[in-house]
């Protein structure tokens, strides 16, 4: 499972980027969405690699996210008490678990929002010109995607 966050904007971007931004519903810079792993979604994450910071999610990581910025239709926030009473999940972190092993998605829970709108990195981050091998914040972190998530809480 891959979580992908938009890191730089839309001036100057190719169209044909710019439409797989829109596919992969990153409208805006420190947007995130969750996708799972397959060819598809692969090849959309790597057409647009210099723009998205991407790396593999655990479990505990999407639950921390969904607790903390998880929205619903109107604003509201994402609760226990609603995962509890909408579906068949006894809380957040039960979701994001069943998620993370694929045996549901966003769209079991009525009105989730299926992105995640999260906050600027405490502290900055690197550069959003340069890649992660190079010393920046753009394309893969493999597993270390859970430290800039976490700093975008």
């Amino acid at each position: 499972m891959y979580a992908v966050v938009r890191m730089r904007g839309q001036v100057n971007v190719r169209d044909s980027i710019e439409d797989t931004l829109k596919m992969l519903r990153l409208h805006r810079i420190n947007h995130c969405v969750v996708l799972q792993e397959n060819a598809h979604n692969k090849g959309m994450i790597q057409k647009v690699k210099d723009y998205v910071a991407y790396g593999k999610i655990d479990g505990t990581t999407l639950a921390q996210m969904l607790k903390n910025r998880g929205k619903l239709e109107g604003g509201h926030k994402l609760t226990d008490e609603y995962i509890a009473e909408n579906t068949d999940f006894k809380s957040i972190e039960d979701f994001a678990q069943a998620v993370y092993e694929g045996r549901a998605t966003f769209k079991d829970v009525p009105k989730l929002k299926p992105v995640i709108r999260l906050h600027p990195p405490r502290k900055g981050h690197a550069g959003i010109k340069r890649s992660k091998q190079m010393g920046g914040v753009l394309g893969n972190h493999d597993e270390e995607i859970s430290l800039l998530l976490n700093k975008m809480r």
